[in-house]
C-alpha cells in the first residue's frame, strides 16, 4: 500500500538522518512517486509522526489484550500490562521515539507534545473503559464529580512514564519498570475506595441518622 511505503520511508529516513527529510518533494522523489501522492494520505510530516505514535499505542493495546489472562486482570493489572507492552515497543524504537519527542517537546512542562495528540485520545478512551470496568468491581470508587476527570489525570501519568523512559539510562530500563509500578499503584490507591471515602460515608450516615 502506498501509504505504508510513505510512512516507512519517512521512518527510515528519520532513523538514518536523525531529522525529517528537507521536503515532501525530496522524500517522494526518492520513492519515485509524484509529490501529490503524498498529500493523498498526509498533510505534512507531523501527521506521520502522530500516526506512528498512535500505532505504538494501538499495538500495545492489541498485544496486551491478547494475553490469555487479560479478561481476568483487574483494572490496575490491565493498565500495567499496557504500559509494560508499550515500553517493549518503545525499546525497539527508542531512537525514533526520543528524536520525535525532543522535536515536538513543548516549552511549558506538563503540556502534551503535539506528536502525542492522537496517542493521547486513544489512551484516554482506553483508560476510561478500564476505569468504568473497575467501578463494577469496586476497584474504582464512584465519585461523580471527579471521575470524569480521571482519564485526563491518568494521561499526566502517561506523560510521566514517557518522560522517565526518555531519561532512563539503567540496564534494560529497569528503573522505568519500577517507576511504572509505583505510579500505577499510587493512581489506583487514589481512585479506589480509601480512607477519605470511608470518612465521607460515615459522615453521610451520621447526618442521615440525625434526620430520622
Amino acid at each position: 500500500m502506498e501509504k505504508d511505503r510513505i510512512k516507512q520511508a519517512y521512518f527510515d529516513y528519520v532513523l538514518r538522518k536523525n531529522t525529517p527529510p528537507a521536503s515532501v518533494f525530496k522524500l517522494t522523489k526518492k520513492l519515485g512517486i509524484p509529490e501529490a501522492e503524498f498529500y493523498r494520505f498526509y498533510p505534512n510530516f507531523e501527521a506521520i509522526d502522530r500516526e506512528i505514535w498512535a500505532d505504538f499505542g494501538r499495538q500495545a493495546r492489541e498485544q496486551a489484550s491478547k494475553e490469555p489472562v487479560w479478561p481476568e486482570y483487574s483494572a490496575r493489572e490491565k493498565l500495567l500490562g499496557f504500559y509494560f507492552t508499550l515500553l517493549e515497543i518503545l525499546k525497539q524504537n527508542r531512537s525514533y521515539a526520543l528524536q520525535s519527542l525532543r522535536r515536538y517537546m513543548p516549552e511549558v512542562p506538563g503540556l502534551t507534545p503535539r506528536v502525542l495528540d492522537d496517542f493521547r485520545q486513544d489512551f484516554q478512551a482506553f483508560v476510561g473503559g478500564i476505569l468504568r470496568a473497575g467501578q463494577n468491581t469496586d476497584e474504582v470508587a464512584n465519585r461523580p464529580v471527579l471521575q470524569e476527570r480521571y482519564p485526563r489525570l491518568f494521561w499526566q501519568q502517561a506523560l510521566f512514564v514517557l518522560g522517565f523512559f526518555a531519561k532512563d539510562n539503567s540496564l534494560n530500563f529497569e528503573r522505568t519498570d519500577a517507576a511504572v509500578e509505583k505510579a500505577v499503584r499510587l493512581s489506583f490507591d487514589l481512585v479506589g475506595p480509601n480512607t477519605f471515602d470511608s470518612a465521607l460515608d460515615l459522615a453521610r450516615f451520621l447526618f442521615q441518622s440525625r434526620r430520622r
